[in-house]
């Protein structure tokens, strides 16, 4: 897998995103992943979960570009981890930090982990 064929995974869950359709977006995790998401305070633990925070968010109207995207490769797992940022129906954006990891389930790569989280206010320590 080449770091074009990482970046396309994110350009699948955007596309997935513009579906609108919650499923269409669990479907790209592992039934037993993990979602730290942008705009809840609530880890979601598996497709229930995952599919209930993509309800909400996805009434939002999200479209995300990555800003800056750091690739790595380790035998059966691929990382993606920078800043994108999400734009929203109602004019609004948000720039947050990003991490998904990816395991190769022997026949596709799917989000194992996926930690997202508004960055915080310019000025502000730490």
């Amino acid at each position: 897998m080449t770091k074009n064929d990482i970046e396309a995974l994110f350009d699948e869950w955007n596309g997935a995103l513009q579906s609108g359709d919650p499923a269409h977006v669990t479907a790209l995790y592992e039934r037993d992943a993990i979602l730290l998401p942008t705009i809840s305070n609530q880890v979601r633990h598996n497709h229930a979960e995952i599919s209930d925070y993509f309800s909400d968010f996805l009434a939002l109207g999200p479209w995300g570009r990555i800003d800056e995207a750091n690739i790595r490769r380790f035998d059966g797992l691929a990382i993606n981890s920078g800043i994108y940022t999400f734009q929203f129906n109602d004019g609004s954006s948000v720039q947050a930090r990003f991490s998904f990891v990816y395991r190769w389930n022997g026949s596709r790569w799917m989000i194992i982990e996926h930690h997202s989280s508004r960055l915080p206010e310019c000025g502000q320590p730490g």
